[in-house]
C-alpha cells in the first residue's frame, strides 16, 4: 500500500480530513469545514472526473440540459440550496420573487397543459383536474398516519388503491369513461414513482411518509445548469482540495494509522483507493449515495458496519428515476405547451400487470415536460422510473428513439409526425458510483433508520470520536431524495466536526 498525505502541508495540531464524494453534501461539508482553523488538511476523494454527484448539467442541443437534478423544490427561504443560487447571482428575477416563494405545491406535480391517450385522443383537461384533485387529495391523507400506531395497509400504494376502489362505486359515467378515469390515475401514479424514485408506490411505507416535509415555493430551475452551484462551491475551496477519479474501495476504521512523514502522530482511519493509494485520517465524512452502499458496504468497511446500521442501509429505498430528451428540429406541441401527459387506455392502478419489459417498458413514461426552447433545437424530456427505467438503460440510443418515435406518433395520432433529430439520456442505475437515483423509506422501514444511517462510527467512544460520519439525501429524515437534504447533512456533519474541534480547544488533545 503506498500511504499518501495528499500533497498538502499540514501545521502542527491540525485535524486530517477527508469526504468521501464530491457531491453537494461533500462540497457543503467541505465548504464550511475549510473556514475552521482546524482543518487544515481537508481533500475529497472523487470516484468520478467531475463533482457535483447527481447535479450533472450537460450542453447539448444548443443549450443546457440537467440528467440529474432538475429543480431546485420549495424555493423558499428555508431552503439553503435556494439561499445559496441566490447569493451567488444563478436565479432571475421569476424565482426570486417573493410572490413565486409563497406559492404552495404541497409538493405535488402541476397538471399538464394536454393530455393525449395512446390512441391519439385528448383528454379533457376538466376530467385530468379532477382526478389529480382525487390523486393528491389522498396522497395529502397519509400524513394522517405518520403517528399512528398502526396503519390499515403497509404502503402508499395500498393505501390510494384501496381508497380508489371505494370511490369508483360512486362513479356514474359509461364503462368507456369509467376505464379512461383509471387510466390517467395510473399516469398520476407513475408520476409517483418519479417522485419518490421507487418503482412501484407500493413499495413505499405509508405510516412514515408523511414525514417528508415540503417548503414553500413554486418549483424553479437554473437558466445556465444547476451545476453552476456545485463549481461555485467548488470555486470557493482551497486549490487542489478535490482529488478526481480517485474511488475509494476500503475504509479501515477504529484503527491505529502511521505514516513516515509524521512520525509520532496516530490516524484511527485509512482510506484505502481502488490505485492502491492510502490516505490517513483523523476523520472521514462519507457522502456517497445510498445505492453505492447498497452494491458496496461488505467491502467497503473494515471492520464491517454495526449490524444495526448495515440493517438500516439495506431496509432504506433507494430506486431509479431517469430523464430522456429529444431533440427536434420544429416543435409539434402547441405555443405556451410545458407539458404532455401521455395516458396508456390500457392500464388501471387496480391491476397487477407486470408486462414484458421489452414490448412496454415506455408505458411507464410520465409524458414529456417542454423544455424552454433552444436557439436552433426543441427540446422534450421524457421521465421515466422503476425496473423499466433501469430496462431502458440496457437499450440502444436507436432502439430508445424509434420506441419513442413511435409513441409520439400514436399520442399525437399523426403516423408521419418526424422522428426526433436525436436522443440523449441518463443512466443512473448503471452509473457504477451512483446505483440509482435517489431514497425513499420503502415498507419495513422509518425515519429511524434514516438517523441511524446518518450516525457517526464508533458509536459510543468518547476516546476516539467521530472517525467516520455520514452525509448525504439518504441521511436527511425529513428532506430524503432531495439537493437541499444532501446540503444540509454535509453541513451538519461539517458542524458535528467543528462542535467537537471546538469542544477540545481547552482541553489537552488525547493521544489515539
Amino acid at each position: 500500500m503506498e500511504v499518501q498525505g495528499g500533497g498538502k502541508a499540514e501545521a502542527p495540531g491540525g485535524r486530517r480530513v477527508l469526504v468521501v464524494g464530491g457531491g453537494i453534501a461533500g462540497l457543503g461539508a467541505a465548504q464550511r469545514l475549510c473556514r475552521h482553523p482546524a482543518a487544515r488538511n481537508l481533500q475529497i476523494l472523487e470516484a468520478t472526473a467531475r463533482a457535483g454527484g447527481r447535479i450533472r448539467s450537460e450542453r447539448s442541443f444548443g443549450g443546457v440540459v440537467e440528467l440529474g437534478a432538475h429543480w431546485i423544490h420549495g424555493p423558499s427561504k428555508g431552503n439553503p440550496v435556494f439561499q445559496l443560487a441566490a447569493d451567488f447571482g444563478l436565479l432571475g428575477e421569476k424565482e426570486l420573487s417573493e410572490e413565486n416563494q409563497l406559492v404552495e405545491t404541497g409538493g405535488h406535480v402541476g397538471l399538464p397543459s394536454t393530455s393525449c391517450t395512446s390512441s391519439g385522443r385528448r383528454v379533457s383537461l376538466e376530467l385530468v383536474a379532477e382526478l389529480a384533485s382525487l390523486f393528491y387529495g389522498l396522497i395529502d391523507q397519509t400524513r394522517e398516519f405518520l403517528h399512528a400506531t398502526e396503519t390499515p395497509v403497509p404502503s402508499v400504494g395500498e393505501f390510494l388503491k384501496r381508497e380508489i376502489s371505494q370511490r369508483m362505486a360512486s362513479w356514474t359515467e359509461d364503462v368507456e369513461t369509467k376505464k379512461l378515469k383509471l387510466a390517467v390515475l395510473n399516469t398520476f401514479f407513475n408520476v409517483e414513482c418519479c417522485v419518490s424514485g421507487t418503482h412501484s408506490m407500493d413499495l413505499v411505507a405509508l405510516a412514515p411518509f408523511g414525514e417528508y416535509t415540503v417548503l414553500p415555493g413554486l418549483d424553479c430551475t437554473f437558466s445556465r445548469g444547476y451545476q453552476g452551484l456545485t463549481d461555485r462551491l467548488m470555486t470557493s475551496l482551497p486549490k487542489d482540495t478535490v482529488v478526481f477519479n480517485k474511488p475509494v474501495k476500503t475504509i479501515h476504521w477504529n484503527g491505529s494509522f502511521q505514516e513516515a512523514a509524521f512520525p509520532g502522530e496516530t490516524f484511527p482511519v485509512l482510506v484505502e483507493c481502488e490505485d492502491g493509494a492510502c490516505f490517513p485520517a483523523h476523520h472521514v465524512i462519507v457522502t456517497v449515495p445510498l445505492g453505492f452502499l447498497k452494491e458496496h458496504q461488505d467491502i467497503f468497511f473494515e471492520p464491517p458496519l454495526p449490524a444495526e446500521k448495515a440493517e438500516s442501509i439495506r431496509k432504506i429505498g433507494f430506486g431509479t428515476n431517469n430523464k430522456i430528451f429529444l431533440e427536434f428540429k420544429e416543435p409539434f406541441w402547441e405555443p405556451g405547451c410545458q407539458f404532455i401527459q401521455v395516458v396508456w387506455e390500457d392500464t388501471s392502478p387496480l391491476e397487477d400487470m407486470t408486462p414484458v419489459l421489452q414490448d412496454a417498458w415506455f408505458k411507464k413514461l410520465i409524458g414529456f415536460v417542454v423544455l424552454p426552447a433552444f436557439e436552433s433545437a426543441h427540446v422534450l424530456c421524457g421521465f421515466i422510473a422503476g425496473l423499466e427505467s433501469e430496462f431502458m438503460e440496457t437499450l440502444s440510443d436507436e432502439e430508445v428513439l424509434l420506441s419513442l418515435t413511435q409513441v409520439l406518433r400514436r399520442v399525437t395520432g399523426d403516423p408521419q409526425l418526424p422522428a426526433p433529430r436525436s436522443v440523449l439520456r441518463s443512466h443512473w442505475h448503471s452509473a457504477p458510483y451512483t446505483c440509482g437515483s435517489y431514497s425513499y423509506v420503502a415498507v419495513g422501514s422509518n425515519g429511524d433508520d434514516i438517523d441511524l444511517l446518518a450516525q457517526p462510527l464508533p458509536v459510543d467512544s468518547a476516546r476516539t470520536q467521530l472517525q467516520v460520519l455520514f452525509a448525504g439525501e439518504a441521511t436527511h429524515r425529513t428532506f430524503y431524495s432531495t439537493t437541499h437534504g444532501a446540503l444540509l447533512s454535509g453541513w451538519r456533519e461539517a458542524d458535528r466536526l467543528i462542535s467537537l474541534w471546538d469542544s477540545q480547544v481547552q482541553q489537552p488533545r488525547p493521544k489515539l
